[in-house]
């Protein structure tokens, strides 16, 4: 005996089609993904970044070094100074890309390498965290510069 199997209806729903002369809207496709993903590292290396600077900035004596002894020596209060303000432009940065701004896109690939060079400085003083944040960095660098353009579609 075989058996009926019952189709699902199909779909009443249609898609309007552009006219003569219109362009398509590109699809989004899977790569957006990236690209939030570069966005919440983003925030989360803003926040990483302001972190570090607080505690530069009011804890001298945490740090394995003095600051004598950094790549660049200046103090502290300077060292936490930088990651402060990267810190907050990032956080801007992080947002700004979840919402597709393209200013943010430019923002945040300058500050990431910024970020980066500022760590790789600063590797003496703490170097897990130096190490770790120069490695995220180069991710977002990444989600960004190569999947960015995918934001487009998604506005």
């Amino acid at each position: 005996m075989s058996e009926m199997r019952e189709q699902a209806p199909a779909s009443t729903t249609r898609v309007p089609q552009p006219r003569a002369g219109e362009a398509r809207a590109p699809q989004p496709t899977a790569w957006t993904g990236w690209v939030l993903f570069g966005a919440v590292m983003m925030v989360l290396l803003g926040s990483f970044q302001v972190i570090a600077g607080l505690v530069a900035l009011f804890d001298d004596g945490y740090y394995l070094v003095v600051s004598d002894q950094l790549m660049v020596n200046v103090d502290y209060n300077a060292w936490g100074t930088a990651h402060l303000v990267i810190g907050l432009i990032a956080l801007a940065a992080g947002f700004g890309l979840m919402t597709g701004a393209m200013w943010a896109r430019v923002t945040g690939i300058v500050v990431a390498v910024i970020s980066a060079l500022v760590n790789l400085a600063f590797i003496p003083a703490f170097p897990i965290w130096a190490v770790t944040m120069i490695a995220l960095d180069v991710i977002v660098i990444y989600a960004i510069t190569a999947h960015g353009g995918e934001l487009k579609t998604q506005r």
